[in-house]
């Protein structure tokens, strides 16, 4: 999940998930101050180093994702729907404490699952990298922890959206949907910032409405699908992450690829390593054993040292910028919606 605001990413440059959180506190020129109330507030000290942007990347679907922003101040912003409604909530780290403030009806929610978002369920030190590659890049990186949610839906359905189609596609839909069938965020949240739709609009979004966000009817089915089961879904969210891919994966149309993605960032998942991507394969096994056409059952064994930890290994590699050279043109995309 690397460099996933990078200009024009491939999905798997995207998963390295390294967010740029501005270091600065002066505000940019031109971005009005909001006279609101202020919101409820929580700090947490972490017990080791921790690197916003690495931690929140993985979150953000390109960088016109309506449910996530990053300031020129350093905040990062995320508007989620929790299971006590939507809310928003503003994230800043200063010095060696993290500090969230958080607005709307799933205020109290999203600050009790602060740590965990931030990686407080994660243990970096089980990671024994194996590889001289892998052992520079946790010592460069330290502040690497695995974000845990809590919230199933909002990673499974931009999850489906990526699903055998380019990341500019995906972003592209993800953005027009929410927009247009979200709702805006609580509190004084950045412009434009909206809560993701209920599954009950997600179900009542018109075919006509996938295909002008580009989405084909085999990935509306799929959403459409898993919103009508969306409770039993978010269960998933108190299972091990094994078990909650499985709980996925009954879903018609949901695989291994879209239920690693989706426990990566739900559950924190540390060995939920994406199998069936077009990139990673290659990248893994040009990075830890020379072979660019390395396939899935290539990347496992490389990763086999890694059981336990093997998505954070691959993260590992993918921040590591090695990454061998492109030699055919990006993949077109598509543009259904223009059919």
């Amino acid at each position: 999940m690397a460099g996933r605001f990078a200009p024009r990413p491939t999905r798997a440059s995207v998963r390295g998930g390294e967010g740029v959180v501005p270091a600065g506190g002066v505000p940019a020129a031109g971005v009005p101050r909001q006279a609101v109330a202020p919101g409820k507030v929580r700090v947490w000290v972490p017990d080791g180093p921790l690197e916003l942007g690495l931690v929140l990347g993985p979150l953000r679907r390109g960088p016109g994702d309506p449910t996530f922003r990053t300031m020129p101040d350093g905040s990062v912003w995320r508007a989620s729907r929790t299971p006590a409604g939507p809310g928003t909530l503003r994230v800043t780290a200063r010095g060696g404490e993290l500090r969230g403030e958080a607005w709307g009806p799933g205020a109290d929610w999203l600050l009790e699952q602060l740590p965990r978002m931030l990686g407080a369920d994660d243990d970096p030190a089980a990671f024994v990298p194996r590889h001289r590659l892998l052992a520079f890049t946790a010592h460069r990186r330290p502040g690497l922890r695995l974000a845990r949610t809590g919230l199933v839906m909002e990673s499974l359905i931009p999850s489906i959206l990526e699903q055998k189609v380019t990341t500019l596609e995906a972003y592209q839909a993800w953005r027009l949907l929410v927009r247009k069938y979200g709702e805006p965020a609580p509190g004084p949240a950045p412009g434009r910032m909206c809560v993701m739709p209920s599954a009950r609009t997600w179900a009542m979004i018109p075919s006509w409405e996938w295909h002008l966000a580009g989405v084909d009817n085999k990935r509306a089915s799929t959403i459409l699908r898993a919103v009508r089961v969306a409770a039993r879904l978010e269960e998933a969210a108190g299972m091990e992450p094994a078990a909650a891919q499985e709980r996925l994966e009954v879903v018609s149309g949901i695989g291994p690829w879209t239920s690693a993605e989706t426990v990566q960032r739900s559950h924190g998942a540390p060995d939920a390593v994406t199998v069936g991507d077009l990139h990673l394969p290659g990248i893994v096994g040009f990075a830890l054993g020379g072979d660019r056409d390395a396939d899935d059952s290539v990347m496992l064994r490389l990763l086999e040292p890694y059981a336990g930890q093997r998505h954070r290994a691959a993260r590992l590699v993918l921040l590591s910028g090695r990454v061998p050279g492109r030699r055919a043109p990006r993949m077109a995309p598509r543009g259904i919606e223009r059919l």
